[in-house]
């Protein structure tokens, strides 16, 4: 039976080495997602992560990677096993820096396309099983101000406020909801996580968020569901 649950966003911006001169600004981005990851760590030290990549490709268990491609060699692994380097998506280096900043022994990665539909996230959720401690990661829109990544729009505001709305009540009707056709106009690739979630987290949950804004024009929701 699922525990705990912490749902972070994945920039590359959290690791401060790729941050460079903007990792004073994500500061309490960092901290907050940290503060998260420990306490899924005190759950249970082997977490479940759920995450989104193009094709969904299997991450091998144990796995090591480099965020090389993100313009700093730095290595990251999915366990405390030694094993060989592979290319790793995103959600799976991110989720090995979690585990290594928060002293957690393995991490095993689920990804699920992020064009998947609303039904096929529930029966996903249902082969991943029950796990103590899972970890979902996944960004809001990417059009926060005219700044942002994917050009303003008006609508994403509203979006990830009603994200934030459903973490902070752990509202998995609301999260199962969400309407992927929108989410794709908005850029926000943690949609089909989060509605994995919602396929996953069963029954009464007390919930918390740590962080919720959009720094550089994208949405960052960090948040803490503990079962009641």
């Amino acid at each position: 039976m699922i525990r705990r649950v912490a749902v972070l966003p994945q920039p590359p911006l959290l690791i401060p080495e790729l941050a460079a001169g903007a990792a004073d600004e994500c500061a309490e981005l960092r901290e907050a997602c940290l503060a998260a990851a420990r306490r899924l760590t005190s759950a249970s030290p082997d977490w479940v992560v759920i995450g989104a990549a193009a094709g969904a490709p299997a991450v091998p268990e144990h796995a090591s990677g480099s965020f090389r491609g993100f313009g700093v060699d730095l290595g990251v692994s999915l366990s405390r096993v030694t094993a060989p380097e592979t290319e790793l998506p995103l959600p799976a280096l991110v989720a090995g820096w979690l585990r290594e900043q928060s002293g957690a022994s393995s991490v095993r990665v689920h990804l699920v396309d992020p064009a998947t539909p609303s039904d096929q996230c529930e029966q996903f959720a249902r082969a991943v099983g029950d796990h103590s401690a899972v970890l979902v990661l996944g960004d809001g829109s990417s059009r926060h101000g005219p700044r942002s990544p994917g050009g303003e729009d008006a609508r994403a505001e509203d979006f990830d406020a009603g994200v934030r709305d459903a973490l902070a009540k752990a509202d998995t009707g609301a999260l199962a909801a969400l309407d992927p056709a929108l989410a794709a106009e908005l850029g926000a690739g943690g949609r089909a996580p989060w509605q994995v979630l919602a396929g996953l987290a069963a029954g009464d949950w007390t919930a918390e968020v740590l962080y919720s804004a959009a720094p550089f024009g994208v949405g960052y929701h960090v948040a803490v569901w503990e079962r009641a």
